[in-house]
Formats: C-alpha cells, sequence, structure tokens
C-alpha cells in the first residue's frame, strides 16, 4: 500500500499542473495544434513526470488535449458550434436566476463579490490568466450559491470547466477584456440596488461577451 502523504502530494501537484495548464490553453497562451510533451512539461514546472502525465490525461479527457502515439499531446482546435451551444445553456441557467437574487444578496457576499470583481479586473489588466480564470469563475459560482441549489452551481461549474477561450491575451492588450471583467461590480450594483430586469440583461449580455471571447466573434 502506497504512502498515503504521498498520494496526496501527487494529487496537488497534479491539480496544480492541470490549472496551469488548462489556463495558457484557454488563454490562448498555448495555440491549438501545439504539441506538449510530458519530459518538457516536467522540467518546466520542476516536478516528476508523473503528475504532469495524469495532468494532462486530465486535460485530455477534458477535450483540451489530444494525446499522439509517442509524441505527447496536441492542444485541439476549438469548436465554434460547440461554444455557441455551451453560451446558450449558460443563459439558460444563470440569467433567470438573477431576477430573483435581486435585492436579496447579503452585505457580506456583495464585499466579496466586489472583491473579486476588482481581482478580475487586476489580473486580466496584468496579464495573469490563471488568476483571471479563478477569480472569473469563483465570482460566479459564489452568485450562483445564493439561490441554494447546489446542482445548479455543480452543473455551471461543470461547464466553466470544458469551455476554451482564444486569442485572451490579444483582448487583454486591445483593453476588451477589461471592458468585460468591469461588468461584474456593475452586475453587484444592480443586483443590490434590487433591480432584477436589468441585472438579467447584464448577465445575458456578459455571457455573450464571454462566448464571443470564446469563439473570437464577440455579440454586440
Amino acid at each position: 500500500m502506497g504512502d498515503p502523504s504521498r498520494l496526496l502530494e501527487v494529487a496537488s501537484l497534479r491539480e496544480q499542473v492541470e490549472r496551469a495548464l488548462s489556463s495558457r490553453i484557454v488563454s490562448g497562451e498555448v495555440a491549438p495544434g501545439e504539441v506538449l510533451t510530458v519530459p518538457t512539461m516536467a522540467a518546466e514546472f520542476g516536478v516528476s513526470a508523473t503528475p504532469v502525465r495524469e495532468a494532462m490525461l486530465d486535460l485530455a479527457r477534458r477535450g483540451f488535449l489530444a494525446p499522439m502515439r509517442n509524441r505527447g499531446f496536441r492542444v485541439t482546435e476549438v469548436s465554434l458550434d460547440e461554444v455557441r451551444q455551451l453560451r446558450e445553456v449558460r443563459r439558460l441557467l444563470e440569467v433567470p436566476p438573477m431576477r430573483s437574487l435581486a435585492g436579496h444578496v447579503p452585505d457580506e457576499t456583495a464585499s466579496r463579490l466586489l472583491d473579486l470583481a476588482a481581482e478580475i479586473v487586476r489580473a486580466g489588466e496584468e496579464g495573469r490568466f490563471q488568476d483571471y480564470l479563478e477569480a472569473d469563475t469563483t465570482f460566479h459560482l459564489t452568485l450562483l450559491e445564493l439561490t441554494g441549489n447546489r446542482f445548479l452551481v455543480d452543473v455551471v461549474g461543470e461547464l466553466r470547466r470544458q469551455t476554451r477561450l482564444t486569442g485572451l491575451v490579444e483582448l487583454a492588450e486591445s483593453g476588451a477584456l477589461t471592458e468585460s471583467a468591469l461588468e461584474h461590480a456593475e452586475l453587484v450594483g444592480l443586483l443590490v440596488d434590487g433591480r432584477g430586469d436589468a441585472a438579467a440583461d447584464l448577465m445575458s449580455r456578459h455571457i455573450g461577451h464571454v462566448g464571443g471571447i470564446w469563439s473570437g466573434e464577440r455579440e454586440d
């Protein structure tokens, strides 16, 4: 039987490598078609091959990577049709709750959401894309937790784990990423003020922007 502490260490390293690699793929820092190898990634992260291989296999199961026999893993292309479908599902799940949550956001949660909104903007402006993605996910899931529906939170969380963006670096340089990021604080303000319809409209537009970032084809 293996050493439990050693198993936990490997699992922790795998999760760290997976988060780092997925953020690079999602942000476009690693382009579709690029081939990644376990030895190269292990050397870059300064860890053994085992957690890197497991992380890359996890990313392959999520559709981010495709195994190549005796060569490593190829970064997969983004399907625009899948992106549009994911955008529509997110709208169906995340827009309606804005109306019921309006006027019912506790002060403590509102403060936390505003802190996350500020971090999303800072991370985007500073090019810290892993921090940007993690803060963005935490913001949206924290908001949905207010519904008390854990199934909704789990489903949206899984959808976000499967999503891909393209050109995030270029969008950050152009300022478009900051524009989208600023909508988080605006959304909190609308919810605190009890403006449910306006919050729902903003969430729908925001998901459209993000969907456009995923596909490189922003909605107006």
